[in-house]
């Protein structure tokens, strides 16, 4: 990890796991936390659960599996370069989306309309709920026991309802702090990673095209310097050098203010981290731009008339299945069925069908509704 600024965090400042453990023998704790999420079912399924493709229309678009690994070397690109904990950043950006249903942001959408009689649903509280208790790999405890810090990471967003019910890990939502930096850095890096692989998916599908990205500042500016430079590039070529200078400049302008708010706060301490406004930011010139990308690819790409086709499937799906486990529990494998009898029938619905991938929840649609499938 290098040297660690003071307000870092490190395993001697760290508030530890909920079960205490040995202390492991050849890594620190959080490159401990980084492998048991890396080995985790969770982290394995992601291979097979949707960004903004469904799995099965390419095999060369973002899953949220190596999203998160995008994620994880940006958000330690940047964490070396403010002297934070790298591995703590890691572990987080490698979890972030561990709860995430099936077709990505309309799975999460319609599993919340069910579940909102029964508290609703969230894929950060999901993703928290899987390390804490869902995975069964260890003897000793439920769950991954992994380090506070972690599992204050993955937290990203929380209602003070559920925060209340958090203990410890949901007070920073109670008391308006902040989590560490390195948790900072993995919001934003989300950021930086979805945006901009979004517009190489847009363009890899046809779905968006070069003609309207050029009235998009942050796209047309970078792709204006690659022609510069290159002026005679392919037409791929030329797509994976903009984004590759889009993503370089969102990373530089995020270092320089960074720095430049850490400085002026002035925090000697990890506590002094958490009393201080967000330090972890973009100037507000890039994040006028990133807003406009966002938007862009609100309009133009996330409200497509063929990713709605799809979205609209997916909904579907979700809300059948639900509706059939939550009407006869029994059609539940025999492990939910248990976490039925001890929580409710509609989490434990909830809990099954935010695990699947997107091919598994076809084929468990169709082995419910379809005739002749079993």
């Amino acid at each position: 990890m290098g040297d660690l600024a003071p307000y870092a965090v490190d395993d001697g400042n760290s508030r530890g796991r909920a079960v205490p453990e040995p202390r492991p023998k050849a890594r620190g704790e959080f490159q401990r936390d980084r492998d048991r999420i890396v080995h985790s079912t969770a982290f394995r399924r992601l291979e097979y659960k949707t960004q903004v493709f469904v799995n099965h229309e390419g095999d060369l678009f973002r899953t949220r599996l190596t999203h998160s690994i995008e994620v994880a070397q940006i958000a330690r690109s940047i964490a070396r370069a403010l002297h934070l904990n790298d591995d703590l950043v890691e572990a987080i950006a490698l979890a972030h989306d561990l709860g995430h249903t099936p077709f990505g942001h309309a799975g999460q959408d319609a599993l919340n309309e069910c579940m909102q009689a029964h508290g609703g649903f969230e894929h950060n509280l999901q993703s928290l709920r899987i390390v804490d208790r869902l995975e069964e790999r260890y003897g000793a405890f439920d769950g991954l026991n992994l380090m506070f810090e972690t599992r204050e990471g993955i937290l990203k967003h929380c209602s003070t309802a559920r925060a209340r019910d958090l203990g410890e890990l949901g007070r920073r939502f109670l008391d308006g702090r902040r989590p560490s930096l390195e948790a900072q850095i993995c919001n934003l890096a989300d950021e930086i990673a979805y945006n901009n692989h979004d517009v190489d998916d847009g363009l890899r599908s046809g779905l968006l095209t070069l003609e309207q990205l050029e009235g998009v500042s942050l796209f047309a500016r970078h792709a204006a310097e690659a022609d510069a430079e290159f002026p005679h590039m392919p037409g791929r070529r030329r797509v994976h050098e903009t984004i590759r200078r889009m993503i370089d400049a969102l990373v530089t302008d995020l270092l320089a203010e960074s720095a430049r708010r850490i400085s002026d706060a002035a925090p000697r301490t990890l506590d002094d981290v958490r009393a201080a406004p967000a330090l972890i930011a973009f100037t507000d010139t890039m994040q006028a731009e990133n807003r406009l990308l966002k938007g862009f690819l609100r309009d133009h790409l996330y409200q497509h008339y063929q990713v709605l086709r799809m979205t609209n499937k997916a909904r579907r799906i979700i809300h059948d299945l639900f509706g059939a486990f939550v009407e006869d529990p029994r059609l539940l494998p025999p492990q939910y069925l248990e976490k039925a009898a001890t929580e409710s029938v509609a989490r434990a619905a909830a809990d099954y069908i935010a695990g699947m991938t997107d091919r598994y929840s076809v084929k468990e649609h169709r082995r419910l509704f379809s005739v002749g499938e079993l």
